[in-house]
């Protein structure tokens, strides 16, 4: 079993940043990708950035060039830095891992962005 930690969601004005932190820890044999997905009220989850062991990266185009996901392996942590947040952003954001073939999420952390 994997364990994932969230951390820094809150309520943040249009414009500015925030950053998620997610922690991983338990029986963790490899974990080959770590990320972001968001679920906003009405709509479906979606992917919104996600990076793979070795370092490649993909994003949700609604957020390219203002978010940023990055991870320690050491810590077994992935972060999400969003910049220039806008109310379209606002969503519960869950982290997933993928470890060696079995995927885990995290229980939630919501961002919300006033309109």
């Amino acid at each position: 079993q994997v364990h994932l930690v969230e951390s820094g969601g809150g309520y943040e004005q249009a414009g500015g940043s925030l950053r998620l932190s997610c922690a991983a820890s338990g029986k963790i044999i490899i974990l080959t990708s770590m990320g972001w997905y968001r679920q906003a009220p009405g709509k479906q989850r979606e992917l919104v950035a996600r990076i793979t062991y070795d370092g490649n990266t993909e994003y949700a185009d609604s957020v390219k060039g203002r978010f940023n996901i990055s991870r320690n392996k050491l810590r077994n942590t992935v972060y999400l830095q969003m910049n220039s947040l806008n109310a379209e952003d606002t969503a519960v954001y869950y982290c997933h891992v993928r470890n060696r073939g079995t995927d885990y999420w995290g229980q939630g952390t919501q961002v919300t962005v006033p309109s």
